[in-house]
């Protein structure tokens, strides 16, 4: 990471109290600790500079009780990017590169980050994210996965809810067989001034058809890098997440497999 080491790093990680299928997720407990408390620890295995991003005063508080850094954001953002551009400028940050953790992600791995952050060795990346691939054909189908597909310099053509691409001349069962469908995960990082610009782009066709917003970067000329991982992590979306993660963690913690 020699060419790194030249660069600064900051985290930033997204949360809102008023989530529609869990309200109040960030404090809810894992292990004994507020989810968002996990996903900052995990962010500060590696990256010295980490925030959350929050337009909520019992987040904001918790975050501050536990020794995080905490920033207030308007509550009307659409988005985490749009939330983390206002939360970069209000620090103040001198990053080169920002990074966005979903504050959903109690389980992300310095592996993974570490990945993310050596995408911009190259400089032509402008965004990066992460793809692993996907372990079944049931799970490539699921619309809820958005699947990518890459180019030979591993920068993103496209993603889309739908399997792509479609496999010509092979039943849909066995496409599986045929082409390495690659699963996108829900991590971003953006050099500085191109967080500044996406987050003044309008809503674009395709992100408004497939509802993935970052869609509309591609659309607009930015170039995604994809780092591959083979980590999958747990994310909480729902009170049952809440309990998958919960026995991922004791498995972790007892080494039970």
């Amino acid at each position: 990471m020699d060419k790194l080491s030249n660069m600064k790093f900051t985290a930033i990680i997204p949360a809102r109290y008023a989530s529609t299928r869990f309200p109040g997720k960030p404090l809810a407990l894992l292990g004994g600790k507020p989810v968002i408390q996990r996903v900052y620890e995990q962010a500060s295995t590696l990256i010295d500079e980490v925030y959350v991003a929050t337009d909520d005063e019992r987040i904001r508080s918790t975050v501050e009780q536990f020794g995080g850094r905490a920033v207030m954001t308007r509550s009307d953002h659409k988005s985490g990017t749009d939330r983390i551009e206002e939360a970069a400028e209000k620090t103040g940050t001198q990053a080169d590169v920002i990074i966005n953790i979903q504050g959903d992600e109690p389980f992300v791995q310095a592996s993974q980050l570490k990945t993310l952050m050596q995408l911009f060795d190259n400089p032509e990346t402008q965004i990066g994210t992460l793809g692993k691939r996907f372990e079944s054909a049931a799970a490539a189908m699921n619309p809820n996965s958005p699947k990518i597909v890459c180019d030979r310099q591993g920068f993103a053509l496209y993603f889309s809810r739908s399997v792509i691409p479609f496999v010509r001349g092979a039943e849909g069962d066995g496409w599986f067989e045929h082409f390495p469908y690659l699963k996108h995960l829900g991590l971003y990082a953006y050099r500085r001034e191109v967080l500044r610009e996406v987050t003044q782009l309008p809503q674009s066709p395709l992100e408004l058809a497939e509802s993935l917003e970052q869609l509309r970067w591609l659309e607009n000329g930015y170039r995604i890098r994809v780092g591959k991982t083979d980590v999958e992590t747990v994310g909480i979306d729902t009170p049952d997440d809440l309990l998958r993660a919960e026995a991922f963690l004791q498995k972790l913690t007892t080494g039970v497999s």
